[in-house]
């Protein structure tokens, strides 16, 4: 057991919070009970992830999509309003961390889709530093890479053809992060993993040569708030449990 506001700040401090200027809140969202013995984790704070966490006896639900972005209507009305009335009535925390997951060097969305890869991490760039680049640990060829992100992630990874060559010097940054795909041009790589594709993305691919997966916002976001759950329980001797509330996009 640990009090909810000990677990909030142990988790401000190891994601560095404060580094990152951030489109919505990080921390706790929303307050409920006040000993923590349950954590539930998933990515985004959606009905279907509420109502299971309730389900499943969760004193917080620890998400990286939470509430209250930047520029989102202020009223707590309609589906807002019914989320955040189950979070209430049932005494659940909602902790959300955003920017700060994307970018945590172990914990990290993108540094543990490199794990999930056997990517040998060589560096970062990008806003905030998020993105990364680095080897794999053998040459493949495009339709080989596509392969091995679709049974990673148990997603089919759509591709938009680079050059006819063998890939190893790779960049990535997960979620909605296609736009880097220029910059990470620039550090010489063969191809870009991101999560979502817009449609310039294709034009930039075959005008600069870079091969581009687009591997799903969700299935590459799923893996850093589970390591941190995973991270909290083993510390706080919680218990734990992620749960998937499954998202083509």
């Amino acid at each position: 057991m640990v009090l909810l506001n000990e677990l909030v700040e142990y988790c401000d401090d190891l994601l560095d919070v404060s580094a990152f200027h951030d489109y919505a809140p990080n921390g706790l969202q929303v307050e409920g009970v006040a000993e923590v013995r349950k954590i539930v984790t998933g990515v985004t704070a959606c009905q279907g992830l509420i109502d299971a966490a309730v389900e499943a006896s969760a004193d917080v639900l620890m998400v990286h999509h939470g509430f209250f972005w930047k520029g989102e209507s202020a009223c707590i009305t309609g589906i807002k309003r019914r989320r955040i009335a189950k979070l209430i009535e049932n005494n659940v925390s909602l902790v959300a961390y955003h920017l700060p997951l994307d970018g945590h060097s172990e914990l990290g969305n993108n540094a543990q889709l490199a794990k999930l890869l056997g990517i040998k991490i060589s560096g970062r760039f990008g806003p905030d530093n998020l993105a990364m680049y680095g080897w794999l640990p053998k040459k493949m060829t495009a339709v080989e890479l596509q392969a091995q992100l679709g049974s990673v992630l148990n997603r089919q990874p759509m591709h938009l053809l680079g050059e006819p060559v063998d890939i190893q010097f790779v960049a990535w940054c997960t979620g909605a992060a296609q736009g880097y795909i220029e910059a990470a041009s620039q550090l010489g790589v063969q191809a870009f993993i991101s999560g979502e594709v817009s449609e310039q993305t294709t034009h930039f691919a075959r005008e600069s040569g870079v091969h581009y997966y687009a591997a799903g916002h969700h299935a590459t976001e799923r893996y850093g708030v589970k390591a941190l759950g995973v991270a909290l329980a083993n510390e706080f001797l919680l218990g734990h449990e992620f749960i998937d509330i499954d998202n083509p996009v």
